[in-house]
């Protein structure tokens, strides 16, 4: 004997990045009060999202490493980073 109305609602859901308009569809729980429509025509509850791995620096290769921009690190560490015998006890 199934329970009723204990499981989560479980269907596709179109996601779509909001910062490139790059759009996928998976299963999920997920709240939504918004319709969309995929690529092929289908209407599907729609879950905005802000970032996605489309968009995300660190997946598209344009992250910028800290130690790497323009030697401010290192310029920082040479003015800052030696310290007297008096601040290092």
């Amino acid at each position: 004997m199934a329970k009723e109305g204990i499981h989560p609602n479980y269907r596709e859901v179109l996601f779509v990045d909001m910062s490139n308009g790059f759009k996928f569809v998976t299963r999920s729980c997920a709240n939504t009060k918004e319709m969309g429509t995929t690529d092929d025509g289908r209407e599907l509850p729609l879950f905005k999202l802000d970032t996605t791995s489309e968009s995300h620096p660190f997946y598209t290769g344009t992250q910028k490493s800290v130690d790497n921009m323009g030697g401010r690190v290192e310029k920082f560490r040479n003015r800052f980073g030696k310290t007297t015998g008096a601040a290092s006890k």
